[in-house]
């Protein structure tokens, strides 16, 4: 301020002075421009000296110090002063102008010369990549899309930071300097990421697990409380009308049975009454974890519906399925039932941020690199259905993705459906042909011995450009096995079901090929008629290019004659019924489908069984004969396997492996050149 007033009195004296005699005018004016600029040019110097020495001392770090906080699990968060005064004044703004300035130079010398600072303003030396964490992290908030996903790749490949050694990423202490300094670079990425960028790197094939924060502490329970009683809560403040019939069922049938449990664990003798029949069931079990799976099926079913959710997580849902989840790690069949939860919410956009800050991210980040498919899948479901950054698709209940289940550089250029029949399976229907001499072995060690899903294994390796999704649908022999008694869904009701869900996750964006087994071919018949009536779904019809059809009755099976003297059939499922060789239904729907597939002359290639296959202990029954798996078009080729086998190829040289191989790489053929 002084360097300015002293500016000002030098021009009023020079405007305000007598005009000096000629003779003298000239050195005057030189003297008095010497003195001006002399001023001037001192006067800005010693300010530019002294805003260097102020910003380079509030650079100057005590190493010390900072290799003390590299140990620490936290960062310090910049305060900003409330004061408006401080924010006026020439000199501020001119120190504000300076210090961005001298940041823009140190962030370009950082980033060229691969120097985090000039020798000028550090007193120690930094590691190179300790300043690209920060240049990483501020690249990844930016408003280019592209910026974005290059600054996880880019983190996930940050090979100076990784180390052979697991560490944990937060602890009293380290045991050495080496361990803590590497950890110090995960966990400053981990506290100072956005949310987007959190799922980017669970999405990321090679990433560190120590990019991901333990989950939050959970709240504690109530007193005199249990999960159970806080799962019935939960359940309970849910909307009970308008309701599904299915998840009417489930949700009296948790409150039940949550009811003679809380009750017999209070003090008395346990009960099989009202609805206690799916105990028999599983009478080694413990009640309290089969109440739980009865809660789980409840709140998979009321996840569906979007208000529902908003419901669920208001009341601390996130928070008590993490707690349920923790509890049972040791029962895959709890944590897939949560994961399906969890998924489901995932589909509105705006509970994103309250998933990711409740810690999900860091247990399906976890849960997606398990060797267990099952496991994996589901959590790729959950994280797909979080990252809108690279995924447009939305994955339901049911539609699970084998490939690809993280961010990749491959580009995809066709799809792959897999649908499974009655009593199968998303999984499970298409594992390896099992054996005794294979059930002994270590088969997680080599997948191309023995895989526990052929689609997600060999398929995915054969054909790294496809996209496979397996679908999964409950079926039942009979009435009185239906996970849902009042569940009686035709073909026609689960095909519209089922496209409806695939066209959500982008299929008939891209060309197609259907594979099915049984029953589920009977759907994808149904499914692509329903499609070609209905011009919304004009794209799925258009970019189906092949159907390979494994055991399909397509004029019926001999299932349905067994059904009445049949003790295991008894009460056929409305599904058995459809089977029969003379239901007008079933002949419809061949007969329009076989035109229909002429007309687009799509690609047909069937198998079928030769051999009987056991139901239960009572008979032998062929499932499917030759003459009922003839669909009219296409090749027949029979095999020598059962029913259940006929979708399940010995080994990856199998012929019934390769040849199907081949026919998705002939028919894909163009596709997949272009």
């Amino acid at each position: 301020m002084s360097l300015a007033a002293y500016c000002v009195m030098c021009c009023r004296r020079l405007g305000t002075s007598t005009p000096p005699p000629k003779n003298n005018t000239y050195w005057k004016d030189i003297r008095n421009i010497i003195k001006f600029t002399g001023s001037l040019i001192l006067g800005g110097s010693l300010f530019l000296t002294y805003e260097i020495r102020a910003l380079k001392k509030s650079l100057t770090l005590d190493t010390q110090v900072v290799e003390k906080e590299k140990m620490k699990s936290y960062i310090y968060v910049h305060t900003v002063s409330l004061d408006k005064r401080e924010n006026h004044g020439i000199t501020y703004q001119a120190r504000k102008e300076l210090h961005k300035a001298v940041r823009k130079v140190l962030a370009i010398s950082a980033r060229i010369l691969q120097g985090p600072f000039a020798d000028t303003f550090a007193t120690f030396d930094v590691e190179d990549h300790e300043c690209a964490v920060w240049l990483l992290l501020k690249k990844s908030q930016s408003d280019d899309r592209a910026a974005r996903l290059q600054a996880v790749r880019e983190m996930v490949a940050a090979h100076p930071w990784h180390g052979n050694e697991t560490v944990r990423a937060h602890g009293p202490a380290f045991p050495t300097w080496k361990e803590g300094s590497k950890n110090y670079q995960f966990r400053t990425i981990a506290q100072a990421c956005d949310l987007r960028t959190l799922t980017g790197l669970a999405r990321s094939k090679e990433s560190d697990p120590r990019f991901f924060l333990p989950p939050p502490p959970l709240p504690p329970l109530k007193e005199d409380s249990s999960i159970e009683e806080e799962l019935r809560h939960l359940l309970a403040s849910l909307p009970q009308t308008e309701l599904d019939e299915c998840i009417q069922y489930f949700t009296s049938l948790a409150l039940s049975e949550s009811s003679q449990s809380l009750a017999a664990q209070k003090g008395g003798l346990w009960s099989f009454g009202g609805n206690g029949l799916p105990y028999a069931e599983s009478f080694g079990e413990v009640p309290s974890a089969t109440v739980e799976m009865f809660f789980l099926e409840a709140l998979v079913k009321h996840s569906e519906i979007p208000t529902h959710c908003d419901k669920i997580e208001a009341n601390g849902g996130l928070q008590l399925l993490q707690r349920l989840y923790q509890l049972y790690k040791d029962s895959p069949k709890v944590q897939r039932g949560i994961m399906r939860v969890v998924g489901n919410m995932a589909l509105n956009e705006h509970l994103h941020s309250t998933i990711v800050r409740s810690g999900w991210v860091s247990i399906l980040a976890a849960a997606v690199k398990s060797p267990d498919i099952m496991e994996a899948s589901h959590a790729a479901r959950a994280l797909a259905n979080l990252d809108r950054e690279t995924v447009a698709e939305k994955y339901q209940d049911g539609v699970y993705v084998l490939h690809p289940q993280h961010r990749t550089s491959q580009p995809i250029k066709a799809d792959v459906l897999f649908i499974h029949g009655l009593m199968g399976a998303a999984f499970k229907t298409w594992r390896q042909q099992d054996s005794d001499q294979v059930l002994t072995e270590k088969v997680s060690e080599d997948e191309t011995r023995y895989t526990t899903c052929w689609p997600k294994t060999w398929l995915a390796s054969d054909c790294p450009a496809l996209r496979i999704i397996s679908v999964e649908y409950d079926t039942s022999l009979s009435e009185w096995r239906a996970r849902c008694p009042s569940e009686r869904k035709s073909i026609a009701f689960r095909s519209n079901e089922l496209l409806r869900k695939l066209r959500a996750a982008g299929v008939g964006d891209r060309p197609v090929i259907w594979v099915s087994h049984s029953m589920g071919g009977l759907l994808v018949k149904k499914m692509l008629l329903e499609a070609s009536q209905r011009p919304e779904m004009s794209s799925v019809i258009n970019n189906t290019r092949g159907i390979l059809f494994y055991s399909v009755p397509h004029h019926g099976s001999h299932l349905a004659e067994y059904s009445v003297s049949v003790r295991y059939l008894l009460f056929p499922s409305l599904e058995v019924k459809e089977l029969s060789k003379d239901s007008p239904a079933l002949k419809t729907l061949q007969d329009d489908f076989v035109k229909f597939a002429k007309d687009r002359n799509l690609q047909v290639l069937s198998f079928v069984e030769t051999l009987p296959t056991s139901i239960g202990s009572m008979i032998r029954l062929h499932v499917v004969p030759v003459e009922s798996a003839d669909l009219g078009i296409g090749d027949l080729i029979p095999v020598d396997v059962n029913h259940l086998n006929i979708c399940k190829p010995k080994k990856k040289d199998a012929f019934l492996y390769q040849r199907t191989l081949q026919f998705i790489r002939e028919t894909l053929a163009k596709d997949l050149e272009n």
